[in-house]
């Protein structure tokens, strides 16, 4: 059976080297041999942890910003609640049970999760059933989709955390002639990187870097881009809130950020395309004026760690040590790993977007 490298090989042999869009997008979700389409990448036993797998505190206080959301939006009945990546669906499984202490959320709920992932999807499944109960799914009040456009239209709250940065990129890199479009190119030792010989749209490459010097790379994200407009013309048309949730950096700037993760440790994007996990810093700057020029109201970024201390994570990490006390010490861990500068505190930012005329919700004030 062919890899996804013999059929990058191939492609590139009868049409030259491709875009490190198109690279990233079927390493990640090729429908047979994607990374996220073959196996379950989350937790100690696979490639990374997310926020969510870290400690119940992170899903909680989402949950309860989800919640507040609810009751400035009216309490609506129905209300879609949706998540974009959702992993093995321990974030929302967290929503949920902090949702129960709110009279009337759970019951108004439509859950969307927007999944690519058949191993993911069986996953989520398995782990809201749990948590919510068969009849949830018997009254079709949960459903996977694997696109925003299609969750249903009405009042909304949207979270998204760690899914943006897996979106596809376009790098391009200035040398002596202007800037050209880094490629994916194949060679006798494995896949390279080469540069186009022609200059990109004029379009391509943000105003913010204009005075770049040879050498720098910009980073553009295309589909982010196109979903956050998506968002913002749903929030124009709806009630709604949307939450993301992301490493990356609050203004638009040069650097490769491009990166691959194995097993916990730092793999080469380029070796075993579909074996690892792909992902780049996101440029909230962009997302931010891309949504405001759709109408949406824009807060943040903040930093993780100043969002969640705004939503009272040290009281509830006490409250978790005071009624688990053998758990203290990694109770503590896991607060110090989500809040501190060391950790992903600082890196990790979040942004929030609302329909015109909401107050500023929890953790913008």
């Amino acid at each position: 059976m062919s890899t996804l490298g013999d059929q990058f090989q191939q492609a590139i042999a009868a049409d030259g080297p491709m875009t490190l869009a198109r690279y990233m997008d079927d390493a990640l979700g090729h429908p047979r041999l994607g990374y996220y389409m073959t196996g379950d990448p989350f937790g100690r036993g696979g490639d990374f942890i997310t926020a969510p797998e870290i400690s119940q505190m992170f899903g909680e206080l989402i949950g309860l910003w989800c919640a507040v959301q609810w009751r400035v939006l009216g309490e609506a009945d129905p209300f879609n609640l949706i998540e974009l990546g959702p992993g093995r669906g321990t974030l929302m499984a967290d929503i949920l049970r902090a949702g129960r202490g709110v009279d009337g959320f759970l019951e108004s709920l439509s859950l969307s999760m927007v999944e690519i992932s058949p191993v993911l999807k069986g996953a989520q499944e398995d782990t809201l059933i749990a948590t919510a109960g068969p009849e949830m799914r018997r009254a079709q009040a949960l459903r996977w989709v694997s696109d925003f456009s299609e969750t249903p239209e009405g009042p909304f709250v949207a979270v998204a955390n760690e899914f943006l940065d897996a979106l596809p990129i376009h790098q391009f890199q200035m040398t002596a002639d202007g800037w050209r479009e880094r490629l994916v190119g194949a060679g006798e030792t494995g896949f390279q990187f080469v540069l186009s010989g022609t200059p990109p749209e004029a379009d391509a490459i943000p105003l913010e870097v204009a005075g770049a010097a040879p050498g720098d790379i910009i980073e553009t994200r295309p589909a982010a881009l196109a979903l956050v407009r998506e968002v913002a013309l749903r929030l124009n048309r709806h009630s709604g809130c949307v939450l993301f949730i992301d490493y990356g950096h609050a203004r638009t700037a040069c650097g490769d950020t491009l990166q691959a993760v194995k097993e916990h440790a730092y793999h080469d994007p380029l070796v075993e395309p579909g074996t690892a996990d792909l992902t780049a810093h996101v440029d909230f700057g962009a997302l931010r004026d891309i949504a405001a020029e759709t109408g949406a109201v824009v807060y943040g970024p903040v930093t993780q760690g100043a969002f969640l201390m705004s939503l009272g994570i040290h009281a509830r990490a006490a409250a978790l040590a005071g009624t688990q006390p053998a758990h203290a010490q990694d109770i503590d861990g896991a607060l110090t790993r989500l809040t501190s500068d060391e950790g992903m505190g600082r890196l990790f930012k979040v942004m929030a977007l609302t329909s015109p005329g909401q107050s500023a919700p929890p953790g913008f004030e």
